[in-house]
């Protein structure tokens, strides 16, 4: 068995397992199966109401990405569902910016069961054979069916990681795996109670007013018997009809296409901030030391984004990018060996009690 480290990872993704295992523990066991009922033939997303709560359980998988890249360079990384399904549909923008091979799954049961844990398992044992330089395999899914493929991919020499949400995956799923991780332990990922705290306790009815009272309706227009008495207006006398014009319609101008859009100079950095972060926290967790190697936070942001370059955000080194950070990362620069360091980010409290 190969220890966990720099690597060549496949990751597969049960993406109907993932989203309704976080819809279930943001507001409820058993939550998805009775709102999925109440979107009709348009969905989940045609009830308001359940819209709104789709989005507070939105899954990251930006965040379920990242981590698995800090095992090694990620070779294949599929996620099976039923991306008709307007819950999924959602994602397709995220996952396709993120390479992910979408594998469409559609129901073969009344009861929309789509077979991801069977298909998943026969792809993954393939590229094992077929892939023999693979390392390390990440299972994101909390299903005890995939107990026998984390098996067989340790029997065949693999280090099995496995993710899931928590109270919704099997002790023997997480006791089959090398290391398993939930999904909530992830960095950057929102605690349920930061979401239960924030989201509103009651939706908004219907047809309200900004004070919450139910705007008046409009008083209907009932002709009265008044009304008979005025005198009509006169009517506008008819037009005569134009002749049809016996030109030939001029061709319409090809439409110009629309040049795309420049992303803001601030987005980029602040993109630039929010990777260096993730990165940060990934190397804390998985060695045990204060200072990290900043060619090892380097390496981790390419992971994450290959398109990452300190120059074409104004700074001449890698080392000149984390500087101009200094409020998040220290950086000793007294050896060869640049080190860095998460600076402990103070709470709401804290600076409250500095600066009352």
């Amino acid at each position: 068995m190969t220890e966990p480290g720099d690597g060549r990872v496949a990751v597969y993704i049960d993406f109907d397992n993932i989203v309704i295992s976080r819809y279930d523990q943001v507001h409820g066991r058993n939550s998805f199966m009775r709102d999925r009922s109440k979107g009709g033939a348009a969905g989940m997303t045609g009830d308001p109401k359940v819209a709104e709560k789709l989005t507070q359980a939105t899954v990251d998988i930006g965040a379920v990405i990242d981590f698995a890249s800090s095992f090694g360079t990620l070779v294949l990384t599929r996620a099976y569902a039923d991306w008709s399904a307007a819950v999924n549909a959602e994602y397709r923008g995220q996952l396709v910016g993120r390479a992910v091979d979408l594998v469409q799954l559609f129901p073969a049961a009344a009861y929309a069961k789509n077979g991801a844990d069977i298909r998943l398992a026969v792809d993954a044992v393939e590229d094992l054979f077929r892939l023999p330089d693979l390392t390390h395999v990440v299972i994101v899914a909390g299903d005890s069916d995939y107990i026998a493929l984390a098996q067989r991919c340790k029997r065949l020499g693999r280090y099995v990681v496995g993710i899931g949400v928590a109270g919704s995956t099997s002790k023997s799923l997480a006791a089959a795996c090398d290391e398993f991780v939930t999904y909530d332990d992830l960095p950057g990922v929102a605690a349920v109670e930061t979401i239960v705290r924030t989201r509103p306790r009651t939706a908004a009815p219907d047809a309200t007013s900004p004070d919450g009272e139910p705007d008046a309706a409009e008083p209907a227009v009932v002709a009265g018997p008044d009304a008979a008495a005025e005198p009509a207006e006169p009517a506008e006398p008819a037009k005569a009809p134009r002749k049809k014009s016996t030109r030939a319609p001029k061709a319409a101008a090809a439409p110009e296409p629309e040049p795309e859009p420049e992303i803001d100079q601030t987005d980029r950095q602040e993109e630039a901030t929010r990777l260096l972060l993730r990165a940060m926290q990934l190397g804390h967790e998985k060695d045990d030391t204060e200072w990290l190697h900043s060619s090892l936070v380097k390496s981790q942001i390419k992971r994450m984004d290959p398109s990452f370059s300190e120059r074409s955000l104004g700074y001449r080194s890698f080392s000149d990018f984390i500087k101009s950070r200094d409020t998040l990362v220290d950086l000793d620069d007294s050896t060869t060996a640049l080190l860095l360091k998460l600076i402990p980010q103070r709470t709401t409290k804290q600076r409250r009690a500095q600066h009352p």
